[in-house]
């Protein structure tokens, strides 16, 4: 993310200074996400990729379920790193894409174009006008016309900030209007997500098809 500091470090000392297991994001089972996913009905060698994916089991998931051309996106090395050891020998199967999303350019070994982008909580970081410019330009880029796209971010009732930083909050016609006429809002979900230290997070995933 373009910013007056260092995203990069920053995201490497969050990952560096706790357990993946403990941060407020963690989830041991990614079920919102993976409930859309199967409402999208990919084939089995879809190219989906996770923006921000850091060390969350959504990837671990799809494998377990069959899937084959999976890339993960992160600007963080460390959180990247510490995925990868999850997945063990499974790793080998995955795209590992180090990069800030707001530059982002496909990998001359991965695909082009993606069937389905899922971003869990990366825009909502978002806080510049040119940052959320640039995702919106590379979304349009990457997505396959007919693609989903799947985005999480906090709602209006959601925390102004997280993890040290400030946040957006999101309804559905303001991130609609963000995203532009070519992306149709198919659902969009509410949930209360249990933070492993005992709080509540208010979370709201949005489910778009790209129709040109």
């Amino acid at each position: 993310m373009a910013s007056a500091f260092d995203s990069r470090q920053h995201w490497d000392e969050v990952y560096r200074n706790r357990p993946a297991h403990v941060l407020t994001w963690f989830q041991a089972r990614p079920v919102y996400s993976l409930a859309l996913i199967e409402r999208c009905k990919p084939p089995l060698d879809a190219a989906i990729i996770d923006i921000g994916g850091g060390t969350s089991w959504l990837t671990k998931c799809l494998l377990d379920s069959g899937y084959t051309n999976l890339s993960l996106l992160d600007i963080s090395p460390r959180a990247l790193a510490i995925a990868r050891a999850q997945l063990q020998n499974a790793a080998e199967r995955v795209h590992w894409i180090e990069q800030d999303i707001t530059r982002f350019k496909p990998p001359e070994q991965s695909t082009a174009q993606y069937w389905l982008w899922h971003d869990r909580a990366v825009f909502h970081f978002l806080t510049r006008p040119q940052d959320r410019t640039a995702y919106r330009n590379v979304l349009g880029r990457t997505l396959a016309p007919g693609g989903f796209a799947i985005i999480a971010a906090f709602p209006p009732q959601g925390p102004n900030r997280c993890s040290g930083l400030d946040t957006m909050q999101y309804d559905a016609d303001k991130l609609s209007a963000q995203l532009g006429p070519e992306f149709q809002l198919l659902e969009q979900r509410d949930e209360l997500h249990a933070t492993p230290s005992g709080g509540n997070q208010a979370f709201r995933y949005f489910l778009y098809q790209r129709t040109r």
